[in-house]
């Protein structure tokens, strides 16, 4: 995640290996809102090579692939989030607008902001997600002092508690609180609704209790 401390470095040292190994294109996946991304989009936007930079929305895929699908399978999810909406993206077509910029023309120098095709409350998709497969499912809002706590009860390591708070102090403050066409622009095509999303998991049996 770009907003890790180390991220900079990293992209720094990466983008610079790619120039001097002749890279000819950079495709950087970033976020929305987040300080820290932008800091990292200049460094690739500064490279000399062609670049494109994706920023995206929170994933679907959290849900079913990430660390909220235990959450899913508890029948609870307890979140620092309030009624900010979120305009979730699906994954695969964040990895179908990085592969049209990695090997067709026509996407050097772009910012793609890519989301999904509205905004969600946590509660909305969590209601979405308990009707698609069929199980008791419930979103309760918590205080970020209880979610730190809850962190630590489970031994979450402390770098990767740090940025679980960073994210849900700083980005649903309402800024990210709208939805973008990078989509659209990128692949003409609209993108994936989180209802077809939600479908599509609770068929595969993802969210099957285990």
């Amino acid at each position: 995640d770009l907003a890790v401390p180390a991220a900079l470095d990293a992209i720094q040292q990466f983008t610079d290996l790619a120039v001097r190994s002749g890279v000819g294109r950079l495709v950087l996946l970033s976020g929305r809102g987040e300080d820290e991304a932008l800091r990292c989009e200049r460094v690739v936007q500064e490279s000399g090579i062609d670049w494109t930079i994706i920023r995206a929305s929170w994933f679907n895929q959290n849900f079913d692939e990430g660390d909220f699908r235990d959450l899913v399978l508890s029948g609870v999810i307890a979140l620092p989030v309030g009624e900010v909406g979120e305009p979730f993206v699906d994954a695969d077509d964040i990895a179908d607008v990085a592969v049209a910029a990695l090997t067709e023309p026509g996407h050097s120098g772009e910012v793609y902001e890519v989301s999904g095709p509205r905004l969600l409350t946590f509660a909305e998709a969590v209601s979405e997600i308990a009707k698609a497969s069929g199980r008791d499912i419930k979103y309760v809002p918590i205080t970020l002092e209880e979610f730190s706590a809850s962190l630590a009860a489970q031994q979450v390591p402390e770098d990767y508690a740090w940025l679980l708070n960073y994210l849900f102090t700083e980005l649903f403050d309402g800024r990210n609180e709208s939805v973008a066409d990078g989509v659209q622009q990128a692949l003409g095509r609209d993108p994936r609704d989180f209802t077809d999303y939600v479908q599509s998991v609770a068929a595969s049996g993802a969210w099957n209790q285990k």
